[in-house]
Parts: structure tokens; C-alpha cells; sequence
């Protein structure tokens, strides 16, 4: 079995292509959460995912699961529940309240990969500008929906979602799509595949052509005023 690299704070990477094949991706053990270490994985193509106080876990999984913005799939009754337009929508109003949320939904005692350590280190990316979180509002005016993650150049990296009521985090993610498109933006990143996800567009991607897209789009600039939205989702469509 292929020995795990163990990261000093300002060891770099080694080659994604160490990565383990069971557990999938698994690349390296150690390091920290600061932001230039972050921005550096995030360029490659590389993730944090690890459970508080255990040793920062860092993940490139082979294939890798995306979403092309232009190939978003909105049912039916999605587009419906857009109409009625019951959600109200924002951007980066509420970014640490969204990760709360997201760490919270698995409630079966077994803890949550978003702890205080990750929380504060995205938090970090959100101040300097590269974590984004849209949230979704009942018309009660309750935070009830919403997403986060990191953008860099024209590739999004999305982390989680959550939703307290029925359509919430994928209207979410329409009100995300509905930024990126206009940004220009090339590919979601969703990390590994899901029922949920391919059901709205993502699809398996090998990890080189992966890393490939990263390298046409990373570097690529987006203008920063395109994180906003119409107040209500109705708007979306």
C-alpha cells in the first residue's frame, strides 16, 4: 500500500497522481487551514475533508463529480416552485450562518466534517473575497436554504448545502448557476457523485481532464460584481 505524504505547515503538495486508490483520493495528512494552504489545494484540485481534532485530511478523488454551468437540469417541479416565487434570495449576507446550517444536517451523533477549525478558515476565504454562500429565505423572512463555496478565477468549487424546506438548496443552486453564467464560470466542482447531484446535471469527469479545466480556467479573472441576485426566484427564470 502506498505510503500517505505527512504535510509540514509549509510542505507543499505532492503530485495528485499519489493519491491513494482506496480510500479514494486520499492524498495527504497534516498541514493547516490557513488560506494561502487552502487557495494552494484548491488550484489543484485538492479538498480538506476530515472530522475535528484528527489531522487535516486532503482529498483528490478519481473520477472527480461536475456540473457545467450550461447543462443544469431544472425539473418540472422546480421550475414551478421558482414561479410561485415563495423564496427570496441574497449573496454572501449570511456566509458563516450557511456553514452553521450545513453542519448541522447530519445530527446522528456522529459529528460533522464542518467543525470550528474549518469554520474559521472559510470564513477567512469568505473576508478576502474567494468564499461565496447564496441563501434562500421563506417568506417569513427565516434563513431556510442555501450554499457555499470557493470561487478562484473561473472555477467554483462547491463545498455543501443545506435546505429546511422542500426546494430550498436547489433553488440555491440555481440562483448560483444564474451568477456563473454570467461570470463566465466553466465548472462546478462537486467533489464526489451523488444521486442527488447527477439528477441536476453533474456527471463523473476523470481526475486528468479534471485538472486539465482547471488549468484552462483558474487564472482566468471574473468580475467581482457579479455576486448578486434579484430579490426573488421568480426572477430566475
Amino acid at each position: 500500500m502506498r505510503a500517505i505524504s505527512q504535510l509540514a505547515d509549509n510542505e507543499p503538495f505532492p503530485p495528485t497522481g499519489e493519491a491513494l486508490d482506496y480510500p479514494n483520493g486520499l492524498l495527504a495528512v497534516g498541514g493547516d487551514l490557513s488560506p494561502r494552504r487552502l487557495l494552494e489545494a484548491y488550484r489543484h484540485g485538492i479538498f480538506p475533508w476530515y472530522e475535528e481534532p484528527q489531522p487535516v485530511l486532503w482529498w483528490t478523488p478519481d473520477p472527480r463529480s461536475v456540473l457545467l454551468p450550461g447543462q443544469l437540469h431544472i425539473s418540472r417541479s422546480l421550475r414551478k416552485t421558482l414561479r410561485r416565487n415563495r423564496f427570496r434570495l441574497s449573496v454572501d449576507l449570511h456566509f458563516e450562518s450557511v456553514m452553521r446550517h450545513c453542519a448541522q444536517l447530519r445530527g446522528d451523533g456522529l459529528g460533522t466534517w464542518i467543525g470550528d477549525n474549518m469554520l474559521a478558515a472559510y470564513c477567512d476565504l469568505h473576508h478576502i473575497g474567494h468564499a461565496h454562500s447564496v441563501e434562500v429565505y421563506n417568506p417569513a423572512g427565516e434563513l431556510v436554504g442555501g450554499l457555499y463555496g470557493i470561487a478562484i478565477g473561473r472555477a467554483y468549487f462547491g463545498e455543501s448545502m443545506f435546505s429546511l424546506e422542500a426546494d430550498a438548496s436547489k433553488v440555491a443552486l440555481v440562483g448560483l448557476v444564474n451568477i456563473l453564467t454570467r461570470g463566465g464560470f466553466e465548472l462546478i466542482d462537486c467533489q464526489v457523485e451523488s444521486e442527488h447531484l447527477n439528477s441536476l446535471g453533474a456527471f463523473n469527469m476523470p481526475r486528468l481532464d479534471f485538472e486539465q479545466r482547471l488549468r484552462d480556467t483558474i487564472d482566468v479573472a471574473h468580475d467581482p460584481e457579479i455576486w448578486r441576485l434579484p430579490a426573488t426566484c421568480g426572477e430566475l427564470l
